[in-house]
């Protein structure tokens, strides 16, 4: 039987988008409340009844939340040019290889501003 399980995260950061015009609002330093949500999808263990200990998914994405939270994310290598876009692609860089099953990462930068990626 396949399940989707996801975990969500929050972290605080700021950056600035040089790539939208001059006198744009998001263009200038600015931050964001970011919620991440990592979901991996597979199949029930029939020993366990689990797919995944939630404590794996949050050991994989700790070391990536200490670098992101309260930071200048244009000053992270690989995220000079911060949108929620190239952020997601970012995360699935660096988790795909640690969790299984990694289906989709979403992102919000405001409640109802956020960018979904699942790999392709």
């Amino acid at each position: 039987m396949e399940v989707t399980l996801s975990r969500e995260f929050r972290f605080d950061a700021a950056q600035a988008l040089a790539i939208f015009p001059k006198g744009h609002k998001c263009r200038r330093l600015h931050g964001h409340s970011f919620k991440l949500v990592v979901r991996v999808r597979g199949e029930i263990n029939p020993d366990s009844g689990l797919l995944y200990d939630h404590a794996e998914i949050k050991r994989a994405v700790e070391p990536l939340l200490g670098i992101l939270d309260h930071s200048y994310l244009n000053e992270i290598p690989g995220l000079e040019n911060p949108t929620i876009e190239l952020m997601c692609v970012w995360l699935w860089e660096r988790l795909r290889d640690q969790l299984a099953g990694l289906d989709e990462i979403a992102l919000w930068e405001t409640p109802g501003a956020w960018c979904r990626y699942q790999g392709k």
